[in-house]
């Protein structure tokens, strides 16, 4: 039986998805004592199972400075981590397919170069079929961010634990945190085995972060998502970059072994007390359809497997980022509501730099759990 003191620690991070791992793992580089809590297994839910966009084309204008910077570590991943993450830039596209909706890039183009942006690039349709030449004859241009691209979703969260626990993060898979009890100096984080004492506790939990922000006394208006995938047999090799769409909900990429995945937001239905979810074949044949619309190659091809994973969703669909405003030593990292890969680990950075020094030279005001309160009170 493990004493007390076997179980103190600088930070508790509540979570084994990207986010919590990347949190181990910055934090460990900097020489603090860390173990990550994890209710089942690492990767377990969204961080494993989603589409593996590593995009900043398209982002919430509040998201796009820290995604440009999260683009960074993306290009050096492997002097990060040791693995490439199965990461290649190979672009993302998101397709017009009416002149309504390229008008539409074409102010979002003319927002961002405003603002000093110049990542995102108008093409027309015939650069479109030069980057994309499978795509259908009635799109007629789109929105590219060249340096953007696709990772392996598990291999990345699993090669974020591995660089954590060789720099001495600790992980506890099969442990979920039943309670939060605040000392005087500490918080205890109490699961079914064990009691683990730290000054510092990153709330990364998930969809289910939430229920761990109620226990120190957050609210948080969370809804739950269940975002739903299709896999396809092997194809000839046939596209590189990742297509998106303005009016379709689409994300179509084929893999490096030759099969299609398609997603883009269809979703499923989501059972959080029993941590399951289910695919709604309506919905998911709607994915099909669309991506059969942008790709009338794709008609006939098999699927092989469908699935979806488990995520929280905010209100205004970004993330809450940084101290609880209540709860001393509360860190939240959560909520990314369907677009959180590319982020985990430039997020990862900031929860650090927020655990060690009190603040972080990144991008994340804009993230403040706060803002739901003052929304509140506006209402």
């Amino acid at each position: 039986m493990k004493t007390f003191a076997d179980h103190e620690a600088d930070v508790v991070v509540i979570g084994g998805g990207l986010h919590g791992c990347a949190a181990a793992l910055f934090l460990a580089q900097r020489r603090r004592r860390v173990v990550v809590l994890e209710r089942r297994h690492v990767g377990r839910h969204a961080s494993g199972i989603n589409a593996g966009g590593v995009r900043t084309l398209g982002r919430d204008l509040a998201e796009v400075p820290l995604s440009l910077a999260g683009m960074e570590l993306w290009h050096t991943v492997a002097t990060l981590v040791g693995d490439d993450c199965g990461f290649a830039a190979h672009g993302q596209v998101k397709v017009a397919e009416t002149a309504a909706e390229f008008d539409q890039l074409a102010a979002r183009a003319e927002t961002l170069r405003r603002l000093g942006y110049t990542h995102e690039e108008l093409v027309d349709a015939v650069q479109l079929r030069r980057l994309v030449p499978a795509i259908s004859r009635s799109c007629v241009g789109a929105l590219v961010a060249m340096r953007d691209g696709a990772a392996d979703p598990y291999r990345t969260t699993l090669a974020f634990k591995r660089r954590a626990e060789a720099l001495g993060a600790a992980f506890r898979e099969g442990e979920g945190v039943t309670a939060l009890e605040r000392g005087a100096n500490a918080w205890t984080v109490v699961t079914a085995t064990g009691r683990y004492r730290a000054p510092i506790v990153v709330n990364a939990a998930g969809a289910w972060a939430g229920r761990i922000a109620a226990l120190v006394g957050d609210d948080v208006p969370l809804r739950t998502r269940a975002s739903m995938m299709i896999v396809t047999e092997r194809l000839p090799r046939f596209i590189e970059p990742v297509i998106g769409a303005v009016g379709r909900k689409l994300s179509f990429k084929q893999t490096p072994s030759g099969t299609v995945l398609i997603g883009g937001g269809a979703q499923g239905r989501a059972d959080l007390a029993r941590e399951e979810a289910f695919v709604d074949f309506r919905a998911l044949a709607e994915s099909a359809a669309a991506a059969v619309a942008l790709f009338p190659m794709m008609r006939g091809v098999r699927v092989v497997r469908s699935w979806c994973g488990i995520e929280a969703e905010t209100p205004d669909r970004i993330p809450v980022i940084g101290f609880s405003p209540g709860a001393p030593g509360i860190i939240h990292s959560f909520g990314y509501s369907g677009h959180g890969f590319q982020l985990g680990p430039i997020v990862g950075r900031a929860v650090a730099d927020l655990a060690t020094t009190g603040a972080t030279g990144l991008p994340i005001a804009s993230f403040a759990l706060a803002r739901f309160r003052n929304e509140a009170r506006a209402a």
